[in-house]
């Protein structure tokens, strides 16, 4: 079944992508609808996306959209706020730090702050090259949803034992995989990766499927109000979850119109989750690129979609 992609919000649709400043669609989105908020937001460096600020400026700026955001998220949904740094005639300003406070005021709980640590990017000379950026992971409650099972990752001694008391012989790790940490290393999307497009700050596919994978369930929303090129709506279709996006810049609503097309027909390539971090003393490990097919998310599991009327009603355990 092909997907319903609508330019508005559509309680029906697989895809909404609007066309348009973030602010203009967030009051469409019903309170309680979303169940994870994912985004990287521009850092104010006045690339061709954004007008540099002064930096309360931009702050206030991040606060109105981020209070929109707290609205329509889910009690049990998730937000993850990806930032760099803002640099001011050399000196930088950790953004994590700048916008915590706005989080918290809200009343929003830090589950995580997510290092994402990559190989490749600018080479500073009068300080040391920046090589990670930070995923702060709030929750509105303490009732959150988080599928650890889906994300781990293989065991670095799958096969070690308790060597003593009553579980001696026994496995000592689980042997699904171990928790990925609160350390990620992915490399970033530069000009050899193959999901690179004209974007200049890109996120490659898998980071985020981490997150949609980890913080929602089949059927569920997933809101990027800075979608770029299209990635998150990518990331969360192919496992069908429902993706809404906003992007001003109409180059990129273009570009992920045709990126989630490819994906319908089974041809975007992409670089697996499963692939190490090319390591050149053993290129044999390396995996291929693979191409990602998408499709219309299940009707049988759909979102609850809450209004200011609508009381929250926790699930019974085991639901």
């Amino acid at each position: 079944m092909s997907l319903l992609v609508s330019s508005r919000f559509d309680r029906e649709a697989d895809l909404v992508l609007f066309e348009g400043d973030c602010l203009r669609l967030l009051p469409d989105i019903p309170d309680g609808s979303v169940r994870l908020v994912v985004t990287s937001p521009p850092y104010n460096l006045g690339k061709s996306y954004e007008s540099k600020l002064e930096l309360d400026e931009y702050i206030v700026q991040q606060r109105a959209v981020i209070e929109q955001c707290v609205r329509v998220l889910h009690p049990q949904g998730s937000i993850c706020w990806q930032v760099g740094n803002y640099v001011d005639n050399g000196e930088i300003v950790p953004l994590d730090i700048v916008l915590y406070p706005i989080f918290a005021s809200l009343g929003l709980h830090l589950r995580n702050r997510i290092v994402w640590h990559f190989g490749h990017g600018l080479h500073a000379s009068r300080r040391f090259s920046g090589r990670y950026e930070v995923i702060l992971w709030f929750t509105k409650s303490d009732d959150y949803v988080f599928n650890l099972d889906a994300v781990r990752v293989p065991q670095k001694y799958p096969s070690k034992k308790y060597f003593k008391g009553s579980k001696r012989g026994q496995l000592s790790c689980n042997p699904l995989g171990k928790n990925p940490s609160d350390v990620w290393e992915i490399p970033n999307v530069k000009a050899n990766h193959v999901e690179k497009t004209i974007h200049p700050c890109q996120f490659p596919i898998e980071l985020i499927e981490r997150l949609v994978l980890a913080m929602t369930n089949e059927g569920d929303w997933v809101l990027d109000p800075f979608l770029g090129v299209g990635t998150t709506a990518i990331a969360a279709l192919a496992h069908s979850r429902r993706a809404i996006g906003a992007e001003i810049m109409p180059e990129y609503v273009r570009l992920a119109r045709e990126r989630v097309r490819q994906a319908e027909e089974g041809k975007l390539r992409v670089r697996p989750m499963e692939r190490p971090v090319y390591d050149p003393a053993a290129p044999h490990q390396n995996l291929p690129p693979q191409t990602l097919s998408i499709g219309a998310a299940p009707r049988a599991v759909q979102p609850t979609l809450l209004d200011a009327s609508t009381p929250y009603t926790p699930p019974e355990v085991g639901e």
